[in-house]
């Protein structure tokens, strides 16, 4: 994730009007948000190759780029939902698409100065706005619309979401890994080595560059819209209160899984490009390996439709198990094997990642009862396990010498999800949690 952070993380503290609101044209702003955020979050799957050559970069340096990306979530989240209470979800999501296109902006000193540290305050800047938007998104679509038909608003607009996933990296492979793919900078010194990475930056400035044009065009339009939402209500309760489900055994266990499965997510789709590129595998430059990343997010589409039919008729945690056991599968298929079956068994996990954190977050929401957006809140924050997950399994890369070892640590995560669909197959029983007082 890149993983693209879904939609429902997004409903933690703000509560929508009974009514819906008539608001012709305002739904397409919203899906075109999840496919922005969406798309933007998976870049950061072709950012790291780049930045690993660009910088000489060690596999667990490279996945500070996820730590930068993804502890948004735990520093912005709650201070972006109070914003969004404070302001009203068309001025909050304004601001954040403008945190964003500021974020996009700081690549051009980053690149002046070629330094890496700056090219990760850049994505955090990028992704506490995206943290901003995703506070927004999906209280408001659930507003543009009857109650009874937001469901299924959510999920066409998580569909929108994984269609920004797969489309951003290959358009980003093309633009971005494209250029001086035949030199490394580790064969460089001095002015080459310069040389070679003002060049190489400049196709990455130029691309964020454009995502920061479109960005601006796009805050202007929900500006111009900030009033259209008419009688708009937030609950102004302290979102601080909410950890106290954490002692409830059931969400606790799934806000641990939540964390658990979007780092796994995050760090299978951020070793993918180098994973590809290894001799036994596919041996493949940087940019084929590249355009390879859209079958791993576009297996989590193609999950996500055919699942919701599914789990119609199969328990959701039943089906929350064998996905996991599958992801575990492909893990130890990929690590025992050469060529092509290790190449589609990586790409493949994707597809049984596809409903897990849907999955995952309704069942440890399940009997909360009227704390339900509290519980959201929380399971919000525990996205942060993006910023941590990767890193450790890039150290463990590292130390190993072996990506196939470093797998190891996303298959101890799909364990305890399995544990947990296994655990959570049956109903929850409805529990009053004391809040803090």
């Amino acid at each position: 994730m890149a993983i693209a952070p879904p939609a429902e993380t997004t409903s933690d503290v703000l509560t929508a009007h009974d009514d819906h609101i008539n608001a012709p044209g305002l739904q397409g702003f919203v899906l075109a948000l999840f496919f922005i955020f969406g798309g933007i979050t998976s870049l950061n799957d072709v950012i790291i190759p780049k930045l690993k050559d660009l910088f000489t970069l060690n596999y667990g340096q490279a996945m500070l780029v996820q730590t930068a990306f993804f502890a948004a979530y735990a520093i912005i989240g709650i201070p972006g939902a109070a914003l969004v209470k404070r302001v009203g979800y068309m001025r909050g999501a304004s601001y954040g698409l403008l945190m964003m296109m500021a974020g996009c902006l700081l690549f051009i000193p980053a690149s002046s100065n070629a330094s890496f540290i700056l090219f990760l305050l850049a994505l955090f800047v990028l992704a506490s706005g995206v943290t901003i938007v995703q506070v927004v998104t999906n209280p408001l679509i659930s507003l543009l619309g009857p109650a009874r038909t937001a469901p299924s608003r959510l999920t066409f607009a998580q569909a929108f979401n994984s269609v920004g996933t797969t489309v951003f990296p290959y358009v980003g492979a093309i633009l971005m890994l494209g250029t001086l793919a035949h030199e490394k900078a580790s064969d460089l010194t001095g002015a080459a080595l310069d040389a070679y990475r003002s060049a190489a930056t400049t196709a990455v400035v130029h691309s964020y560059l454009g995502l920061a044009i479109a960005l601006a065009v796009v805050a202007a339009v929900v500006y111009a819209n900030r009033n259209r939402l008419k009688g708009e209500h937030h609950d102004h309760g302290s979102v601080l209160k909410s950890f106290d489900l954490l002692l409830q055994p059931r969400f606790g266990f799934g806000a641990l899984c939540i964390f658990l499965y979007v780092g796994a997510e995050v760090a299978v789709g951020s070793m993918t490009v180098n994973y590809m590129r290894q001799p036994h595998v596919l041996g493949l430059d940087e940019q084929s390996a590249g355009k390879l990343l859209p079958f791993y997010w576009g297996g989590m589409l193609a999950g996500r439709l055919i699942g919701s039919a599914v789990m119609r008729v199969i328990d959701p945690g039943k089906v929350l198990a064998v996905m996991a056991v599958g992801a575990l599968a492909m893990i130890a298929i990929t690590t025992q094997s050469t060529g092509g079956i290790a190449a589609a068994s990586m790409l493949a996990i994707g597809l049984m990642n596809s409903i897990m954190f849907p999955t995952i977050f309704t069942l440890a929401s399940e009997g909360l009862g009227d704390r339900a957006a509290d519980g959201s809140g929380v399971l919000c924050v525990a996205i942060v396990g993006g910023a941590i997950v990767p890193p450790l399994t890039g150290t463990v890369a590292d130390v190993s010498g072996s990506l196939e070892i470093a797998l190891l640590v996303p298959a101890l995560c799909y364990v305890i999800i399995a544990a947990f669909g296994f655990f959570a197959r049956r109903r929850a029983v409805p529990a009053q949690m004391r809040p803090f007082s």
